[in-house]
C-alpha cells in the first residue's frame, strides 16, 4: 500500500532552519509529482511547493521563495524540503502529497492522491 512518511519537523527559532523529509513507498515514486502542503493553526491547507517527477522543475508559493528549497532523490524514494530563514508564520503541520503529472493545478490540494500524516513545524522564540 502507498505510504508517505514525513519527518524532520520540530521547534526552531526565527531565522533558523529545518530539513523535512518524506519517504515514499508502495507506488512508483519516480513517476509522481510531489508537493509539500502546510496547515497553520486554525487555517486551511496551503500549497507550499512542488517538484516535477524527474526533479527538473520546482515551484513555490511566493511567501517561501528564496527561503525554501524542494528536492528529491528518486533512488531513495524521498522528497525533501529545506527550510531556511524560518519565520513564525511558517508554523504549521507540513504534509507531503503525491499525484501523477498532468492531473490538475499544482496549487489545488484536492488534486493530490496520496498524503502523509504530517510533521509539525513550530517557529517561535
Amino acid at each position: 500500500q502507498v505510504r508517505l512518511v514525513e519527518s524532520g519537523g520540530g521547534l526552531v527559532q526565527p531565522g533558523g532552519s529545518l530539513r523535512l523529509s518524506c519517504a515514499a513507498s508502495g507506488f512508483p515514486f519516480s513517476r509522481q509529482y510531489m508537493t509539500w502542503v502546510r496547515q497553520a493553526p486554525g487555517k486551511g491547507l496551503e500549497w507550499v511547493s512542488s517538484i516535477y517527477s524527474d526533479g527538473s522543475q520546482t515551484f513555490y508559493v511566493d511567501s517561501v521563495k528564496g527561503r525554501f528549497t524542494i528536492s528529491r532523490d528518486n533512488a531513495k524514494n524521498t522528497v525533501y524540503l529545506q527550510m531556511n530563514s524560518l519565520k513564525p508564520e511558517d508554523t504549521g503541520v507540513y504534509y507531503c502529497a503525491a499525484r501523477r503529472p498532468g492531473s490538475g493545478n499544482r496549487e489545488a490540494v484536492s488534486g493530490y492522491d496520496y498524503w502523509g500524516q504530517g510533521t509539525q513545524v513550530t517557529v517561535s522564540s
